[in-house]
Formats: structure tokens, sequence, C-alpha cells
């Protein structure tokens, strides 16, 4: 009974860490989700050191993965042993090169207000920062960060023109490295600022009085793939959607009037089926009849800060089922009863126990919910469904149900689930499905902490060997 608490514990851990970002969502303040997830981090970090470790390796998002590293360096003296801090140690770099720059200056920012300066954090910071790729990139777009890591570290600059950069700006008159003498340059030369990055060309751009269209026609080969959509998206050109990732692609796709969406419906529809394709990789086409039950209701709008954030989820679960499925085995069901997933909408109730008994009468080999797991028309009902469904009518598991939900529940510390008997597991991106369905396996009670343990072992090696750590 101890393991397969444990396991449960570890699933909700898990759970948390894919979904939760301890902002607002549509049922909780961004204060009851960053309490929620304070606790869970510390009781599993507390109760199951190497295993809070080993979820770096896993799908997890930034945020949780910054507060991971971040509690392990804080509490180095919890590490069982040498042997346990290298394993930590190893997986904290692996998944430092993971991050973004920006989250991880964030996160060596928190450890120098935490006090935390041990001789492991020390070497850490200076490892990361020894294989950035451009220093003198870092040093112009994220001069405070590098220069509050360099000093809490006491670690040299990567060159002596990036410390007189950082520390000493009015020591040279001009510099050999044409990023650092570029923005010396933007302060006075306008054709200067289009050799900067795009978040430092913007202050200077502002600061010359050039207009907007024109600065965003030259500054465009500086811009990243992700700058370059929010700008010709709050311009109203047409993006890239060739290069989108599904979840970003249906968050765009949702972001679009309804009369743009009727316009572009072969474009749009294309670019889906593209991307979900993409993410099916090997997979496409191997799951056999797939059956999915898809939450637009009023709820899947999300909050101010993750706008509609859970119906871009079903959305992309869609089209990446609908890739999975043998050709033409595919059924979709929104719980609005609307059958064209282009025009989804978040509204009404969630009745997902009539969807689902309507997913099933397909005769499904696998039934996706994708869903925030709060079924009230009437309540209770999909949990009823599912009871009858596995002890009385398929007790052989001839259909396999998953519950994928993409909203952290605060009150109950983990997401919210639809019945004991159909495993449930925490998702963010549409993309990081199958591996999700995979690990949903070991919530549904027949597996122990010590195969559960050995997966995540599986993963971490892999991660490790392919970050080449």
């Amino acid at each position: 009974m101890s393991e397969r608490v444990a396991a449960e514990d570890v699933l909700l851990f898990v759970n948390a860490a894919v979904t939760a970002t301890g902002q607002r969502e549509f049922r909780s303040s961004a204060a009851e989700q960053g309490f929620s997830l304070a606790f869970v981090h510390a009781y599993v970090r507390i109760n199951y050191r190497p295993v809070y470790a080993a979820a770096l390796a896993l799908d997890i998002n930034h945020h949780n993965a910054a507060l991971i590293v971040e509690w392990l360096l804080r509490t180095a003296d919890e590490a069982g042993g040498p042997e346990e801090k290298r394993a930590e140690g190893r997986l904290i770099a692996a998944r430092l090169a993971l991050l973004p720059p920006q989250r991880v200056y964030r996160l060596f920012r928190a450890l120098r207000a935490a006090g935390v300066n041990n001789r492991r954090t020390r070497a850490i910071v200076r490892g990361w920062l020894a294989a950035r790729p451009d220093p003198a990139l870092d040093a112009v777009k994220y001069r405070t960060g590098l220069k509050t890591a360099v000093r809490h570290v006491h670690a040299p600059p990567a060159d002596p023109e990036t410390g007189d950069f950082l520390f000493a700006p009015g020591r040279r008159v001009r510099y050999d490295s044409p990023t650092l003498d570029a923005h010396r340059r933007a302060h006075y030369e306008q054709s200067a600022l289009y050799e900067l990055p795009f978040t430092v060309a913007e202050g200077f751009a502002a600061k010359h009085r050039v207009p907007r269209a024109l600065f965003l026609e030259r500054i465009a080969p500086r811009m990243t793939r992700l700058e370059r959509l929010r700008t010709e998206r709050a311009a109203g050109a047409g993006a890239d959607l060739s290069v989108m990732p599904l979840t970003r692609l249906a968050l765009y796709v949702l972001a679009l009037p309804f009369a743009e969406r009727v316009a572009r419906r072969a474009e749009l529809t294309r670019a889906l089926r593209a991307a979900a394709r993409r993410a099916a990789g090997p997979y496409a086409g191997s799951w056999g009849r797939v059956a999915a039950v898809l939450d637009d209701s009023f709820s899947s709008s999300g909050s101010a800060v993750k706008r509609r954030r859970p119906l871009a989820v079903a959305l992309g679960c869609h089209f990446l089922l609908e890739a999975l499925a043998d050709p033409g085995a595919f059924t979709g069901l929104w719980t609005s009863g609307g059958d064209d997933p282009l025009m989804v909408r978040p509204s009404g109730p969630t009745p997902l126990g009539a969807r689902i008994l309507d997913a099933l009468e397909t005769g499904p080999e696998r039934l996706v919910v994708v869903s925030d797991g709060w079924d009230n028309a009437p309540p209770g009902l999909a949990g009823e469904v599912l009871r009858v469904w596995r002890t009385r009518l398929d007790p052989e598991r001839r259909t396999s149900v998953v519950h994928l939900n993409p909203v952290y529940d605060a009150g109950g510390f983990d997401v919210r689930r639809l019945a004991p008997s159909v495993p449930t597991a925490g998702i963010r991106d549409a993309e990081d499905l199958p591996a999700l369905v995979e690990l949903a396996q070991f919530a549904e009670g027949r597996t122990g902490f010590a195969e559960l343990r050995a997966y995540l072992d599986r993963r971490v090696e892999l991660f490790l060997k392919g970050a080449g750590a």
C-alpha cells in the first residue's frame, strides 16, 4: 500500500509540474496557485528528493523546472550524499541548457536574493555562463541579469571587452565586438540599431522616433520566430504558419475573428494538420480507432493571463489524435455539440457524461478526454458512466481510457479527476500528448512505485544522453 501511495504522490507532483505556472486560472487566483504549488514542491522534495530531481527530465513546464533547480540548490544539505549531488548536478546543468536565457537569469537573481552561494551553485552558474554561445549578445540583451550572475558567483567576464561593457562602459571609445560596438553607436546613430537584437533595438527606435512600420521592416532579419509572430499578429499581417508548434498555432487560430477563420479555413486546417503530423512523428496512424471528448465549455476560456489556453490545448489534441489514429478512424466530440473544430469557442456548461457515452458508442480502441474535469451537466455523470463502463461493460479493458487535464486545481493540489478507475495526467501542450498517455498508465493503480522509478530512470538516461551531459 505504501508503494502505491508513493506512486500517487509522485504522479500528483508531475501533474502539477506540467500544468501549474503560478498564474491565475479560471477558478483560482495567482496567490492560490502559488501557495498550492509551493506546498507540493516542498512535500515531494522532502519525501522523494531523487524523484524530485528526476522530474527535470520530464516534459514539465519552464516555471516548475526553474523552481526545482532553485530548491535543489537551496537545500543542498538535504541530498543523500556525493553521488546524489552529482546526479542532481548533471540534471540541473542539462535542464538549464534547455531553459530560455531570460528565465535562467531570473533564477540566478532569485538564488542571489536567497543568499545561495555554495560551491555547487557557483560551479553550475559558471558552467552555464561559459557555455553561452554569444557572451556579447547576452551582455546587450540580458545586461542586468548577466551582471548579477557574474557578481554573485565571482566569475570573470567572458573577455575584457564584455567586462568593460558591463562594469565600466565609459572606459572604451569603441569595441572590437560588432554587437557591443553597435550598442555604443546606437545611442547616436540610427543605422546601428538594426545590428542589435529586436528587444534592445526597440528602445533605441523609440528614442530616435523611427516610424514603427519602417523599424519592423528593417529589423526583421534580426527577429526570432516568436518575435516575428507577435509583431505580425499585432500589425495584422499574415504569420508563417508552417513553422509554428501545434499548441501555439491553435492559440493563433483561436485569436482570429470567426469571419477570418472562415475565409482562411483551408489554409488554417492544412497548417494544423501539418503541425499535428510533425508532433505525431513515428506514431502517426498507429493508434487504431480513436475517439476524443474535447471540452469547449465556458471554463475553457482560461483567465486574463492564460487566455483560451485550455481550449487551445483541446483544439491541438483534436488534430494530433486525428493524426495518431488510423486513417479515417478518428471521432472528435466537443462538449458544445459542435462538429467544426475551427469554429470552437468557449461557451456553455460541461456535459462530459453525455459526450463520453456518445464516444463509447463508436467502439474505439482508445478514448481520450481533454477537459478541466468540472463535469456539471449533470454533475458527476461522467464519473458514473466511466465507473459502470469499466466495472460492468468493459472489465477486460478492451478500450483504453485516459483523461488529460490542462488546468491545475489549486484546492486539490492536483489536476481534477473524473473517476478513480480512469488515469488522469496533466497536459500543458498538445504536443506532449503521446508521452503523457504513456505516463498516465501509472495512475491506474496497477503498477507500483518501483515500476514508476524504473520509468523515470529511463527518462533521465535518455534526457542526459540527448543533452550530452
